[in-house]
């Protein structure tokens, strides 16, 4: 099933962080960008992005249980 946006509803919210708002995240969490999982350029969820190397992605899922959750990413 697809929402208004043509995406489908299981697949959670990416945001591609501006450059001042990744760093500031990398530096609260006190790691180098190389240490962030990957995600892939032609992933589907954010292929159509066309994003450069090394964006950082926030992930946004909704849980039943836990409420909303975020993962970071690094695109490769």
């Amino acid at each position: 099933m697809l929402t208004e946006n043509n995406t489908h509803f299981l697949v959670p919210k990416h945001i591609p962080l501006p450059k001042q708002q990744a760093e500031e995240l990398l530096k609260r969490l006190g790691i180098r960008i190389e240490l962030l999982p990957q995600i892939l350029r032609d992933d589907p969820a954010i292929e159509e992005r066309k994003l450069e190397k090394n964006t950082i992605i926030k992930i946004i899922r909704d849980s039943p249980t836990a409420g909303k959750t975020v993962y970071y990413r690094r695109v490769v």
